[in-house]
């Protein structure tokens, strides 16, 4: 197997400073993508460029970007042109949890959710839809959660964010597929980042590097074969 597949290829990776993000965005990098990654903290941008830079033999790059402002999106990737000559692979990882009820969650609240976890993919695949046409394809992958499929108590803004973005990214397949751009879903369950406040760590989530190996997977089948939606659970989860 070529482990440097992606060697030529240029990947952009929002939220790619931390957890599931930076872990997909080392493992492009080391199967040869160029990579530009966005934050919205410039220690950990800085800090997750470095690291990524030492790992790889790729040209690594990063940008302060907030998703939720399609102004920033539009910087991000003009920035993305001038610095790698465009994108080739978009991965729409970028996210916010903020878990309380309906009637507990300020309108500040739901609307920085839906722009961060939606509106942001939007946004994303608005810049990147016409680059990767005019470069004569290429891939997007938006990572989901099963909370897209599975509502929860206390998760009415995230819920409600992750099912758009299910029905958005087939929408986006749907509109693509012709123009040689494929388009897949992740939709983890519990993985074991430091995503929201409380989560914790534990040894029978999803690492963040097994939703990076399934990215790595999508992208090594042949053109003809596209996957749309991939589900992912703990294959024991507690009790």
């Amino acid at each position: 197997m070529n482990n440097n597949f992606l060697a030529g290829k240029n990947a952009v990776v929002t939220g790619g400073t931390r957890g599931i993000g930076f872990a997909i965005a080392e493992a492009l990098a080391l199967a040869g993508a160029n990579i530009a990654i966005c934050g919205r903290d410039r220690a950990r941008l800085e800090n997750a460029v470095r690291q990524l830079t030492n790992r790889s033999q790729s040209k690594v790059v990063g940008k302060l970007a907030d998703v939720s402002d399609d102004t920033e999106v539009a910087r991000l990737f003009a920035f993305v042109d001038e610095e790698l000559g465009g994108p080739d692979i978009v991965v729409n990882n970028a996210g916010i949890g903020i878990f309380r009820s309906a009637a507990e969650l300020s309108v500040e609240e739901w609307r920085k959710t839906l722009q961060t976890n939606l509106s942001g993919a939007f946004y994303c695949c608005r810049e990147a839809l016409p680059r990767l046409k005019k470069r004569g394809g290429g891939y997007i992958i938006n990572i989901g959660s099963l909370a897209g499929k599975n509502a929860f108590a206390g998760g009415a803004a995230y819920n409600a964010s992750k099912f758009g973005l299910d029905g958005f990214s087939e929408a986006v397949m749907l509109d693509s597929r012709y123009d040689n751009v494929r388009v897949s879903h992740i939709m983890p369950g519990s993985v074991d980042t430091e995503f929201s406040p409380g989560s914790g760590r534990a040894d029978w989530k999803i690492a963040p590097e097994d939703v990076a190996e399934i990215a790595l997977m999508l992208l090594r089948l042949p053109v003809r074969t596209l996957v749309s939606r991939v589900e992912v659970r703990p294959s024991k989860p507690q009790k």
